[in-house]
């Protein structure tokens, strides 16, 4: 039997870096930093997320990458009132929620978003830290 432990990093293939970078940077707090050969990933906690430019995706790829197609959820330790007057603030649009939803290792509320390429994104937060 082996384990597994933790998710390291997932790739989004994205129309417009630029755009890509500066709503994760600004709205959600990410680092953006450039590695290998001016590759570019967005870093938070333990975890990074690649991007990559559409139609000039490196390979090995997922076998059809498109932008668009992401759905994914960002756990905050931040109470989830602040996160969404953060987002206000950034004129963010909430997508649906705050509503009680099934995380990985418990109840989580969740809010949902969408970044510049439509990708959906939930930010939520455990019950045991609101």
């Amino acid at each position: 039997m082996i384990t597994l432990d933790r998710i390291d990093h997932f790739v989004l293939t994205v129309r417009n870096l630029t755009a890509t970078c500066d709503f994760y940077q600004r709205v959600l707090g990410m680092r953006v930093e450039t590695f290998a050969d001016g590759r570019i990933a967005l870093y938070f906690g333990l975890q990074k997320i690649n991007l990559h430019q559409a139609g000039h995706e490196l390979e090995p790829k997922a076998q059809a990458p498109v932008p668009r197609s992401a759905d994914f959820c960002l756990i905050t330790v931040d109470p989830l009132e602040q996160m969404i007057a953060h987002l206000r603030a950034c004129d963010v649009a909430i997508e649906e929620g705050p509503v009680s939803r099934t995380g990985a290792q418990g109840v989580i509320n969740s809010i949902y978003l969408r970044d510049p390429d439509g990708n959906l994104v939930e930010i939520a937060v455990y019950l045991e830290h609101e």
